[in-house]
C-alpha cells in the first residue's frame, strides 16, 4: 500500500526544507534519500516540523531518561500502537542501549525483569490506557528516577505516541535499511 503523504522528492526541497532539519541532521543528510523517509514526509509540512523537531529531537538525545529507559518507551508505544516505522527504527536503536533481543520483544509485551524498568511499562500501559499513571506505579518510578526524569518520561509516552499515530495516519513505512540508518544516528549522536 503505498504512503498517504509521500517523501517529499530531491527536487522539491528547497533552502527553507534544508533547513527545518538542522534541529536533528547534519547538512549532509539533509536530502530526501540521507532524510529518511519520516523527515523527509514531515518536510512536506516546513512550519510544522520547525517547531516540532527541536522538541522531539531534545526527548531523543537530550532527554534526562536514560537511553535504555527512552527505548523501552517507544518500543512499548510502538507495539500497542502497531507503528511499523517507531517499532523496526527502535528495535535497533535499543540494542544499541544495550538491550538484547529478547528484552526487546519483552519490552513490547509490556514486560521486564528490572522492577524499574517493568514499572515505565506499566507508566506507558496506564498513560495509554487512561491519561494517568497509578499512585502504585508513580511510586516505583519515584524510588528511581528524580522530578525531571519523571517528567521527561511522561514527554516520551505522549510524543512517541503523538508521532506513532501521525507515522501511521500518513503511511510512512521503515526504510530497508534501517539498521545501518540506527548506527549511524547513534554514531553521530554520541
Amino acid at each position: 500500500m503505498p504512503p498517504r503523504l509521500p517523501p517529499l522528492p530531491d527536487d522539491q526541497w528547497d533552502d527553507r526544507t534544508r533547513e527545518v532539519l538542522s534541529a536533528l541532521l547534519p547538512r549532509s543528510m539533509r536530502n530526501a534519500a540521507a532524510a529518511g523517509s519520516a523527515m523527509s514526509t514531515l518536510v512536506r509540512h516546513p512550519d510544522l516540523t520547525a517547531a516540532f523537531l527541536p522538541y522531539s529531537t531534545y526527548l531523543l538525545v537530550g532527554s534526562t531518561l536514560p537511553a535504555r529507559l527512552r527505548e523501552l518507551v517507544i518500543l512499548r508505544i510502538a507495539r500497542r500502537r502497531d507503528c511499523a516505522y517507531e517499532w523496526t527504527h527502535h528495535f535497533y536503536a535499543a540494542q544499541q542501549a544495550g538491550l538484547t533481543e529478547a528484552e526487546v520483544e519483552a519490552a513490547g509485551q509490556g514486560k521486564a525483569a528490572d522492577p524499574l524498568e517493568s514499572a515505565v511499562l506499566d507508566a506507558v500501559d496506564e498513560l495509554e490506557e487512561g491519561s494517568d499513571v497509578s499512585d502504585r506505579t508513580w511510586a516505583a518510578l519515584a524510588e528511581h528516577l528524580d522530578e525531571r526524569q519523571l517528567m521527561d518520561l511522561v514527554f516520551t509516552v505522549g510524543t512517541y505516541a503523538l508521532m506513532a499515530m501521525a507515522f501511521n495516519a500518513f503511511g510512512i513505512r521503515p526504510e530497508h535499511d534501517a539498521r545501518e540508518r540506527a548506527e549511524r544516528r547513534r554514531a553521530r549522536d554520541h
